[in-house]
């Protein structure tokens, strides 16, 4: 019911009345009704013979109660002997990021030869993403690989593989992610730390942005899970980053990560000069066109790095903090990391934790599970197929990635 939505959407109200369903009441007088109980920058879709009319709303935010909105379902019910049932759709929704992860560009460390090191995803891998329904992949590579000097230009050869990669994944309808997967590090040395500047990550993403600048099908993550440094020396280069892929002209979506890993359940843990959630907010950004990012297992220790999931209902805690933090921020996240061996608590907290995703996608605007890639062998967290055989945990990840087969829609902003 329309009073069981809760607090915080906003921008529009829609309302839809199924195939067969009797609506023919359901006019004008709704619409003065609804007037009178709301004020919103928002408009009603109302259904009519020739087929739906739009009709604009008094523009200022919606905050819907179940006190005020239970004068107008009540109204509702009595035009359409609830024959329908009404949704909420924000201006701003737009197709939810979900998918997996796909490793392989990453391997071998900085130095290895591609072929015997490292790899990027085959079309057989992309088409299985595609037919799985889902909407993005994440794909980890390494900056020393694409950029072997500060501030050089990029290796062609190694360029060449990433656009590629991503050409053939949207051309199967696949938002790639970008991700630098480096831990904050560049050959070794800590971000922050003598020639590895603010200024030199800055250069790399104003170089990269520009390759991809008007794509609508690439995110940028500024950094895998860094880590070894304080979210204060974190931040001077990310915003360092974001500002450069904007003075690039590119208005792509950003993911932000914080530090110790990223991870939801270290978001609000004390480190000198303040933690991530004090920090990570002095975050400016022209376009308004950024969500955090976070990672979160399930594990002893929340690494990812152990074969069974103790720490479930600590993990999805922890995913609740940080939703709290952001509705009250006005913020959105992904979740970039999370997975499990096919061990049956994990698979029990893969559904948990795509379900609470799925359930807050106000805030929430997708996930990529951990992790596919044709090179991880008996990886107990391997996701991807044996032949055309599903891993226990992608099986259960299978219903998440849609909405009951339609395609999923988050607030973006």
């Amino acid at each position: 019911m329309l009073s069981d939505v809760g607090t915080g959407l906003k921008d529009r109200v829609h309302i839809g009345c199924p195939a067969g369903s009797d609506c023919a009441g359901f006019r004008k007088d709704t619409i003065a009704a609804f007037n009178k109980t709301f004020t919103t920058d928002a408009f009603l879709k109302v259904p009519t013979s020739a087929g739906f009319m739009m009709t604009p709303l008094p523009s200022k935010r919606l905050f819907f109660s179940k006190v005020r909105s239970a004068r107008f379902v009540k109204t509702l019910c009595i035009v359409t002997s609830m024959a329908f049932t009404p949704t909420l759709l924000s201006a701003q929704e737009q197709e939810c990021l979900r998918g997996v992860n796909v490793s392989g560009a990453e391997f071998g460390g900085y130095q290895g030869e591609y072929g015997q090191k490292y790899i990027y995803p085959s079309d057989k891998t992309l088409d299985w993403a595609a037919a799985r329904h889902m909407t993005a992949i994440r794909l980890p590579f390494r900056w020393e690989r694409l950029q072997p000097r500060l501030f050089d230009g990029f290796d062609a050869a190694e360029l060449e593989r990433l656009k590629d990669t991503v050409a053939r994944a949207n051309a199967r309808g696949l938002t790639v992610i970008l991700d630098p997967h480096n831990y904050a590090k560049y050959r070794d040395q800590k971000l922050g730390s003598g020639d590895v500047s603010p200024e030199a990550f800055a250069d790399f993403w104003k170089r990269l942005a520009s390759m991809f600048a008007g794509n609508d099908r690439i995110v940028f993550g500024l950094m895998n899970e860094p880590s070894g440094i304080t979210a204060m020396s974190w931040f001077d280069s990310a915003q360092a980053g974001l500002s450069a892929i904007r003075e690039a002209g590119a208005q792509n979506l950003v993911l932000v990560p914080g530090t110790i890993w990223t991870g939801a359940s270290h978001w609000f843990e004390a480190q000198e000069g303040g933690s991530n959630a004090e920090i990570l907010q002095r975050i400016s950004d022209p376009s308004d066109n950024f969500a955090f990012e976070f990672h979160q297992y399930m594990d002893a220790d929340f690494s990812g790095t152990n074969e069974t999931c103790p720490r479930v209902d600590d993990a999805l805690s922890a995913l609740e903090d940080v939703s709290k933090w952001m509705r009250n921020n006005d913020y959105r996240g992904f979740l970039g990391e999370f997975g499990g061996t096919s061990a049956p608590e994990c698979l029990n907290g893969l559904m948990q934790m795509a379900g609470y995703m799925n359930r807050n996608s106000d805030i929430w605007i997708g996930w990529s599970a951990w992790a596919a890639g044709e090179w991880w062998g008996k990886y107990p967290l391997s996701l991807q197929p044996v032949g055309s055989v599903d891993k226990p945990q992608m099986r259960v990840l299978l219903p998440y990635l849609t909405n009951a087969g339609q395609v999923p829609l988050c607030n973006f902003r």
